[in-house]
């Protein structure tokens, strides 16, 4: 269905309806009765009546769904960074060697006729083949969906003496900020085994992890890393294999010390940056800690001369970044890139956050379905339900999608 979608907009139009985005959030009569636990009133969305029993499920479905959609998109966290695609295709192709000096960062050219140079009146059949190769990429949605549920008499019992009220709507607002949450952290799950932490130490098994969105720390790999890593399978990657030869296209820029913390130095960052570039990546953003954002602010505060003073907030696909201070000094960008801070960022067991560097422009989330929120139960649906009480289920269908692995780094190992 996505595939008719030119833009993310379009598919959450299709979603959550014509008014879609802030204006869901501001529409006053259309969120009637949303408020604390009193319902009665509220106006049903499909048929423009209101309803003295409850609001429809078509009205939690839009609202609910649209606010936690709007968390993945607005929060300050590593989803938020990613750019939001309609999913248009399960498939696409990605340059596996240029048409000529193949695949790694130079051109290599082997012979003089491979540059073109050509004899007078020459014969067509002495001509070099020039031409491109590629590799053909593929990708699954993936459906992350929680759900909750709440007895009858528990529902009814929340209003009365010290209960928290209407627990359904208390639930509903909770288990939303976990979803948005849960997916960041999917996103952002690292290849480490010595902290209980990330791909290879979680206990996942390997359907159970291909059952997820598919990690930044997979996807910003090569193969060295990953082949050193206990990771099942880690090697493979929509539907491709990275691997010591022929698949310099897959590698993305790695700076690790073997799991040895180093210390942070301007040289790793100012290296990681010129070989990215190097290789045609354009960095839009970096992502780390907040411990990382102040160790990099100490090495760079010794290097700055006041010119007079100004504040500067970074901001990335309309998240902001952390703002300067009048004392204190911490730094927002980076030659111009920004910092956007992430809370869940991983440090491989000890020392600093790792700092991801990514160009956004290659890197996104292809999404089927924005979040959804469905409900059933007592007043809605008893008899499908089958029980006495209420269940609510957030759902949305999405997966992580890089067509430039080359312009992708990150920087590891460091304390």
């Amino acid at each position: 269905m996505s595939g008719y979608y030119k833009t993310i907009a379009d598919l959450e139009r299709a979603t959550y309806g014509s008014f879609g985005g802030d204006r869901l959030l501001k529409a006053t009569g259309a969120l009637s009765g949303i408020s604390g636990s009193h319902h009665d009133g509220a106006i049903d969305l499909v048929s423009g009546t209101g309803h003295a029993l409850g609001v429809t499920t078509s009205l939690y479905n839009l609202v609910y769904g649209q606010k936690v959609w709007s968390m993945i998109n607005r929060e300050i966290n590593a989803l938020s960074m990613l750019p939001k695609k309609p999913w248009k295709s399960s498939g696409w192709r990605i340059l596996k060697e240029r048409a000529l000096g193949g695949g790694t960062d130079l051109m290599t050219v082997s012979d003089s006729a491979t540059l073109g140079g050509t004899a007078e009146n020459a014969a067509l059949s002495s001509f070099t083949d020039i031409r491109p190769v590629y590799d053909v990429l593929s990708i699954s949605p993936k459906t992350i969906a929680h759900t909750f549920e709440v007895s009858e008499i528990a529902q009814l019992m929340g209003g009365l003496d010290d209960g928290i009220g209407d627990i359904m709507q208390n639930y509903r607002e909770e288990v939303g900020i976990t979803h948005a949450e849960v997916m960041n952290k999917m996103v952002l799950l690292d290849l480490t085994s010595t902290a209980g932490e990330g791909l290879a130490a979680s206990g996942f098994t390997e359907a159970e992890r291909e059952r997820n969105l598919t990690s930044l720390y997979q996807i910003v790999s090569n193969y060295a890393e990953l082949n050193a890593s206990s990771v099942a399978n880690g090697l493979d990657l929509f539907g491709a294999t990275r691997a010591s030869s022929s698949a310099d296209h897959l590698e993305s820029y790695v700076d690790l010390n073997n799991g040895t913390d180093r210390a942070l130095t301007v040289n790793l960052l100012n290296t990681a940056l010129r070989q990215l570039m190097a290789r045609g990546g354009d960095p839009k953003v970096i992502l780390t800690g907040y411990d990382t954002i102040q160790t990099l602010g100490e090495l760079l505060q010794a290097q700055e001369r006041f010119m007079g003073r100004s504040e500067i907030v970074p901001t990335h696909s309309g998240i902001k970044g952390v703002a300067g201070r009048e004392v204190g000094f911490r730094v927002a960008t980076y030659h111009d890139i920004p910092i956007i801070p992430v809370k869940d960022m991983p440090n491989g067991g000890a020392g600093l956050s790792d700092m991801l560097i990514l160009d956004t422009d290659h890197l996104f989330l292809c999404t089927l379905k924005p979040t959804e929120y469905f409900e059933g139960g007592i007043n809605a649906d008893v008899f499908g339900h089958g029980k006495l009480g209420h269940k609510g289920l957030y759902r949305t269908v999405a997966e992580t999608m890089c067509t430039y692995f080359r312009g992708q780094g990150k920087i590891i190992d460091l304390e």
